[in-house]
């Protein structure tokens, strides 16, 4: 444990960043899951609503820092037929 209090306010700062990070994080990730299982079910409505969903939520994460790319997403719901 650091004894400078410079120090210990670091990993408290740290302790709290990694906390948000980890929430935006999982909450992208849910995104793109739903995403990509309507693709799996050929269900181009809920792939069309759950990626505007997902772009949001990915958008989101982008303007924290946490997030950069979308594209993939995108070309995955326009190939169902």
């Amino acid at each position: 444990m650091a004894n400078i209090k410079s120090a210990k306010k670091r990993i408290l700062v740290n302790r709290t960043k990694a906390a948000r990070n980890k929430s935006i994080r999982s909450a992208v990730k849910t995104s793109i899951k739903k995403v990509e299982a309507a693709v799996q079910n050929n269900d181009k409505a809920a792939a069309q609503a759950a990626l505007t969903d997902a772009i949001a939520t990915i958008s989101k994460a982008t303007s924290k820092g946490v997030y950069r790319k979308v594209s993939r997403l995108t070309k995955a719901v326009n190939s169902i037929g």
